[in-house]
């Protein structure tokens, strides 16, 4: 059975960013940290990133050009003074054709807990969990500040990598802090009661997707009813828990697919299904192509 790669930094602009240039652009340990400018890192990709998982939080700003990239299930496009996140562990894929300019950073938990942060920090910022809005609209007040502050991380960065936490880290809260206080929930005006539910369900199904694939398995854990999970879920979303369950198991066989050569059946066991066919159709449903052919494009491009 295959584990599913986790990309640490170095291993993920090794393998789909190659370059001298950017090597030395990074520094310390990358596993907790890293910034530097948009333009400076995403101009040496040379191909589509398929499907894949990053062991740290990113975050893109841009001041210049568009950005778009898949997150989950969505695609989402950003322009100048907006932010994408991409919680650590959320499958995200992007193309190599984007021109734009402004920051990047990837950060672990760790970078907000210690002496300027806590652990109500990860609690209090929506957009670095996977049910989060990953996409936020700066007003041209907070662009300004979050420039600033990014101006200031990846000057630090640059000069002394992870050495100065004690700079490091404020900046960083602070960035997430302003950032925060532009945050809008994707619904704002349901039911808190049906918000909470819907939130608690995705967070399950990001975990459980390849185990549990009935509606009912959730509702069980989250003890309510499945019409009653079903309702919430959709006033919320407008999708139904089965095509969120569904989507999440395509996900993962795309992750899998893009990694390992393993044959078809193998990846059908290892996201729950024990009856390939069904499993090939269930993924040319949501993809419109069979998973065979899904990886012959990843190989292609």
């Amino acid at each position: 059975m295959n584990e599913i790669k986790v990309y640490d930094a170095r291993t993920f602009t090794s393998r789909f960013m190659p370059s001298t240039e950017l090597d030395a652009l990074l520094k310390g340990d990358l596993t907790r940290f890293l910034a530097c400018k948009l333009e400076d890192m995403y101009r040496h990709v040379k191909q589509a990133v398929p499907p894949s998982r990053s062991a740290t939080h990113s975050c893109l700003y841009l001041t210049a050009g568009t950005a778009t990239m898949k997150i989950g299930s969505e695609i989402y496009t950003i322009g100048k003074d907006e932010m994408l996140f991409v919680p650590a562990g959320q499958v995200f894929s992007f193309g190599e054709d984007d021109e734009n300019e402004g920051y990047i950073c990837n950060f672990h938990d760790d970078m907000l807990l210690g002496k300027y942060g806590n652990s109500e920090l990860l609690k209090a910022f929506e957009f670095l969990k996977v049910w989060g809005n990953p996409r936020i609209c700066l007003d041209e007040r907070t662009s300004a500040y979050v420039l600033h502050l990014f101006s200031r991380i990846v000057t630090e960065y640059m000069e002394h990598g992870v050495q100065q936490l004690d700079i490091l880290q404020p900046n960083l809260v602070a960035l997430l802090c302003e950032v925060n206080r532009a945050y809008q929930p994707l619904r704002s005006n349901q039911p808190h009661s049906a918000s909470d539910i819907t939130n608690r369900f995705r967070e399950m199904v990001f975990q459980y997707a390849s185990t549990r694939h009935l509606v009912s398995d959730y509702a069980a854990l989250l003890n309510v009813s499945p019409s009653h999970l079903n309702k919430s879920v959709r006033t919320m979303t407008s999708k139904s828990p089965a095509k969120w369950i569904d989507e999440a198991i395509v996900m993962e066989a795309k992750v899998l697919l893009s990694q390992f050569d393993s044959p078809i059946s193998e990846v059908a066991l290892q996201v729950g299904f024990e009856d390939q066919s069904y499993f090939t159709r269930l993924f040319k449903r949501y993809e419109g192509v069979t998973p065979t052919e899904f990886r012959k494009m990843i190989k292609m491009s």
